[in-house]
């Protein structure tokens, strides 16, 4: 298919900082790039009440941009385009008049807290404008969904993560809604949290716990961070309780890896669960192809029924991998890896095993089984000795040397692999 224009960015923009000289204006970025990477947006400004479009910029990539030596009082209005190697969007719907005068307010209302907790809440979805209940400010990423801003509660003034999503297809918006569904019944400390939901047509925005500390495994190969083996166990609780409440709700992750465990912020340890958009509600019989090769349980390669116990295979590869640097299944290709995996063929050969506790390697064993009704449950990992003595962990520097060369690889594999990477859920009743 030929590409074409993009579309427009997703909502109207908005300032996020004014003073007596400049605006910093801020947007959400275009749900479709039209099959061409974004080039950059194009963004307009004109006297409030005329349409004397003058352009501020054409060169800005990221979706936020100060426009500066204005003239105090002045009102202005803003609309932004989208641009790629074909061509223009049509332009962004026009922001309300922005009045050049110092703000009262600033960057610190977006001050983040250590963490955010819910209190169990009704959520349904909303017809009306984002806008309405939310200020969008700066873009945390990008992907083929759309994108993710930050955005700020007007009412609390708290600070959350807003996902613009534009679904042209039924599919799409039922793929959505189907993740919508399953995070309303996971509300729990250790889990992604789901604030706000809002729908109209195919645009749909998602506001989600904002969760800014990066990959879990990026945090401990940090040159800052000593991982010791007393580390780990206070991480692999904090899974294994995430787990736990799922599999309560009778809810399978099947996707659990690394990428999807993050820290709350950048120097927290404590960790969130998350991307559900794999995960079902598990019934008799269900059977599902998806997720990473070195991470997928037996019963998952030879496509037969899985249960809750499917993911606690994937949390005993993540201990192991976090524990070494090692991949217990990974072989020269992928076809290598399924046959370790049904094999169940890993061993503690390695040096870096020599210092890591017999609990620990009791705790692996205990999930790395073939048959899953012979894996330990999340429940039944809390109560092992490797978790609950955790004070008799070695408070020993483990090496991270294979462990930063496995991140590495990943993020490679990631980059090549896209799509690969993520089977969708296929399943049989």
């Amino acid at each position: 298919m030929p590409a074409e224009v993009p579309e427009p960015p997703a909502d109207t923009p908005f300032a996020s900082k004014v003073t007596k000289d400049s605006v910093t204006l801020v947007w959400a970025g275009t749900t479709y790039d039209g099959g061409a990477a974004v080039t950059g947006y194009h963004v307009e400004m004109a006297p409030a009440g005329t349409t004397s479009w003058k352009t501020v910029t054409k060169d800005v990539f990221s979706t936020n941009y100060t426009i500066k030596n204005l003239k105090e009082n002045d009102k202005l209005i803003f609309r932004v385009s989208c641009l790629n190697s074909v061509g223009s969007s049509k332009p962004s719907d026009v922001s309300e008049p922005i009045a050049v005068v110092e703000s009262a307010g600033g960057e610190d209302e977006l001050e983040e807290p250590d963490e955010m907790a819910f209190q169990p809440r009704q959520i349904e979805f909303k017809t009306t404008n984002v806008k309405q209940f939310y200020e969008i400010k700066d873009e945390l990423g990008r992907g083929k969904f759309g994108t993710v801003n930050k955005c700020l509660e007007k009412s609390s003034k708290r600070v959350f993560a807003a996902k613009f999503i534009k679904a042209e297809q039924p599919a799409d918006k039922k793929e959505v809604e189907h993740e919508i569904d399953i995070m309303k019944k996971l509300q729990h400390p250790k889990l992604l949290q789901l604030y706000d939901c809002f729908g109209a047509g195919n645009n749909m925005v998602i506001i989600l716990e904002l969760v800014s500390g990066g990959e879990l495994f990026e945090r401990v190969i940090d040159e800052e961070f000593d991982l010791t083996e007393k580390d780990c166990v206070m991480f692999m609780t904090q899974i294994c309780e995430g787990m736990q409440f799922m599999h309560d709700k009778k809810i399978i992750h099947l996707d659990m890896k690394p990428e999807n465990i993050l820290c709350v912020r950048k120097n927290s340890n404590k960790i969130k669960i998350i991307d559900f958009g794999l995960a079902q509600e598990f019934k008799d019989g269900l059977k599902v192809s998806c997720g990473t090769p070195e991470f997928l349980a037996p019963e998952v390669v030879t496509f037969d029924p899985v249960n809750v116990n499917t993911d606690m295979w994937s949390v005993g590869v993540i201990a192991y991998v976090l524990l070494s640097g090692l991949s217990p299944f990974m072989g020269d290709s992928e076809g290598e890896t399924m046959t370790n995996i049904l094999k169940v063929e890993w061993d503690w050969d390695d040096e870096c095993f020599d210092d890591i506790s017999d609990a620990s390697k009791n705790f692996i064993e205990s999930l790395l089984k073939k048959e899953k009704e012979d894996r330990n449950s999340a429940s039944q990992c809390l109560q092992h000795d490797w978790l609950i003595k955790a004070g008799a962990a070695s408070s020993k520097a483990i090496s991270k040397a294979k462990l930063k060369k496995y991140v590495i690889r990943r993020k490679w594999q990631k980059g090549i692999n896209a799509v690969r990477a993520m089977i969708r859920v296929k399943s049989i009743v």
